[in-house]
């Protein structure tokens, strides 16, 4: 039985009534469009009475076709930014394409990850005070010159060799610091923020996902399994500027589906291997801990909560709510007070659930479906995901969330093998497997975060794994495997438009303005190892081009 909790809404229009605004306009400054993550733009010019005009203004080849592009492009003062998967940064003219600088990082080998030979997966910069910041695969944080490329510093966040743990993310510019996350949480590491001074790179602050003895958090680890805790927060977190916290979501607990070595207690229906599995709320400033929601506790099933953190003001019960919106891998979605972390709903996106058999109204996992040792048995959604990295988006206009939903199992059959630093530490091989009896293995999504009601839900045969753009046209764009970027009608769900783009789509579209023309432009590529080969695995009709290719459409010029 699965609890949901139903609230008073706000009509659609009021919903963000004297709230934090979260849309994009004629620049698309953020990872997620502006550091409340909405993937929003405020632009209107493309919309659903004319979007079957748009086509391509201009298109842009990186040349680096190794595992596609990933990335969401960044616009500022008609300046595009852009990463390549191996680190390769260019600045173009955001109206006609043309390369305005190009800088290389030189190529690395970074660790692999469960056995496999992970190559370089950046998924974006950050752009701010002057300065244009990305992460890399041999674990440095980076600062470009905006307006030149040049190299202004470059800083070491950790010894790659050690901890094999790499940066992929997008960083987060807040004030005057840039804060990043890495990858790490499948590895026997200890997951960490990092905040450096954006001018100079200097350290600002860390804080660690795992607490170290003495430290609040710890006595919910066992002996010194908190060495190896794991817990990574490897993807982008989002920015209250008016309360002054970064929220960000943190990865599984190491390892991934062996638990007798890191739990000291058998009742897991509460906090259990702190800070993992959760979204955490840090001072800016400080990098000190304000709250934390743990929604996974004791996470056997590889579901961390990494994934992008949507800060938006609704109407709760009657009363207008500072709220986030949380998506773990799972497809359980939590509903917070993002000034104090309670909890305030939850819903489930998957169709098909059997890690557990629902959640309580206070929140609480209800028939936990653990791996046992020993034991071979099938788990849904997989660890890959009913949503993996790329990000969903929200519209004030029709109060909706949209993401894409997959539909995967896998088998599991763990062992209990200790960590070895910096080693592969997951425990278990992964058989992934399509459910019995389904023709379409997923979804896109519209959902009412606060009612946790599906508003509308268009099928698709493979799996989506590009992120979402909503826009005041009240258009949704996403791309799929097979190379079509599709447009749907964001209140019914119709497709309204699609383009066949010639690459699978692993990226983030996003949308921007250059005098007074708005442009929909999204990266097109498919990732050909981990979640993206193993899909393309899974479905021997579907051969995904990788490409590496910049798309930016418009109406014809002239039009309205």
């Amino acid at each position: 039985m699965r609890i949901i909790l139903t609230f008073l809404v706000l009509p659609a229009c009021w919903a963000q009534s004297g709230a934090a605004d979260g849309a994009t306009r004629a620049d698309w400054p953020h990872y997620g469009g502006t550091q409340l993550s909405w993937r929003y733009t405020a632009l209107d010019q493309v919309n659903t009475a004319n979007v079957k005009n748009l086509s391509p203004a201009w298109i842009f080849q990186t040349g680096d076709y190794s595992e596609g592009l990933q990335a969401t492009p960044i616009v500022v003062d008609g300046v595009m930014y852009i990463i390549t998967a191996r680190a390769q940064v260019f600045a173009l003219n955001a109206a006609t394409g043309a390369v305005l600088w190009h800088y290389r990082y030189p190529p690395v080998r970074p660790p692999g990850i469960g056995g496999i030979a992970e190559n370089q997966e950046s998924r974006g910069v950050a752009v701010g005070n002057g300065m244009v910041f990305f992460g890399t695969a041999d674990n440095y944080m980076v600062a470009l010159d905006q307006k030149t490329g040049r190299e202004v510093w470059k800083v070491s966040v950790d010894d790659t060799k050690q901890c094999g743990c790499s940066i992929a993310a997008a960083p987060l510019v807040v004030k005057d610091k840039v804060v990043v996350g890495g990858n790490g949480g499948d590895q026997a590491h200890r997951g960490y923020l990092t905040a450096f001074n954006s001018k100079t790179g200097r350290l600002a602050w860390r804080w660690y996902v795992v607490p170290a003895p003495g430290e609040k958090g710890n006595e919910t680890w066992k002996g010194d399994s908190w060495r190896y805790g794991g817990g990574a927060p490897w993807m982008t977190g989002s920015y209250d500027s008016s309360l002054n916290l970064i929220y960000w979501g943190t990865g599984n607990a190491a390892s991934d589906f062996y638990d007798a070595d890191r739990v000291p207690s058998p009742d897991k229906s509460k906090d259990t291997n702190l800070y993992t599995a959760s979204v955490v709320a840090l001072d800016a400033d400080t990098g000190k801990l304000r709250w934390h929601y743990q929604e996974v506790p004791d996470d056997v099933w590889d579901f961390d909560s990494a994934y992008e953190v949507l800060l938006m003001d609704r109407q709760v019960r009657g009363r207008m709510r500072q709220i986030l919106v949380h998506m773990n891998k799972s497809g359980l979605t939590f509903v917070l007070d993002r000034a104090t972390g309670e909890f305030l709903g939850v819903f489930s996106t998957p169709e098909v659930r059997n890690w557990i058999t629902g959640v309580t109204e206070d929140g609480k996992l209800v028939g936990r479906n653990e791996p046992k040792p020993g034991k071979t048995d099938t788990f849904c959604p997989s660890a890959a995901g009913a949503k993996s990295w790329n990000s969903m988006a929200y519209s004030p206009r029709t109060g909706f969330i949209y993401t894409p939903i997959n539909e995967l199992c896998a088998a599991l059959n763990p062992t209990t093998e200790g960590p070895q630093e910096g080693r592969g530490f997951m425990n278990s091989s992964m058989d992934f497997k399509l459910p019995p009896g389904r023709t379409t293995y997923s979804h896109l999504d519209a959902w009412d975060p606060v009612t946790g009601k599906r508003a509308w839900s268009y099928p698709y045969k493979y799996i989506l794994l590009a992120s979402v753009l909503a826009t005041a046209g009240d258009l949704v764009f996403t791309g799929d495997p097979e190379g079509n970027f599709i447009a749907f009608n964001a209140k019914t769900g119709a497709k309204a438009w699609s383009y066949q783009t010639g690459a699978g789509h692993r990226g983030s579209s996003m949308s921007y303005a250059v005098n007074g023309r708005q442009f929909i432009a999204t990266p097109v590529g498919w990732q050909a190892l981990l979640v993206g080969g193993l899909g393309a695995s899974l479905f021997g009709d579907l051969n995904p081009r990788i490409g590496s290719t910049i798309i930016a459409f418009a109406l014809p010029e002239g039009s309205k």
